[in-house]
C-alpha cells in the first residue's frame, strides 16, 4: 500500500482532527513525506482544517 492510502485511510478512521507530526508518528512514515501527502489531499479537497494545524477528512 503507498503512503498516500495509508494516511488517507489513517484520516478516515481517525476520530479526531490530527496534525502532521501525530500521522508520522502512527502510521510510521517519515514526517516529510507525510507532509508531502498532507499538501495533496488538501490540494484535493479530501481534508480540511477545522482549527489552525490540525487536519480531518472532509465530510
Amino acid at each position: 500500500m503507498e503512503n498516500y492510502d495509508v494516511i488517507l485511510e489513517y484520516f478516515q478512521n481517525a476520530k479526531e482532527p490530527v496534525n502532521a507530526s501525530k500521522v508520522a508518528a502512527d502510521t510510521g512514515i517519515d514526517k516529510k513525506e507525510v507532509d508531502k501527502v498532507m499538501k495533496k489531499l488538501k490540494k484535493e479537497e479530501k481534508i480540511v482544517s477545522p482549527k489552525r494545524c490540525y487536519w480531518e477528512i472532509k465530510k
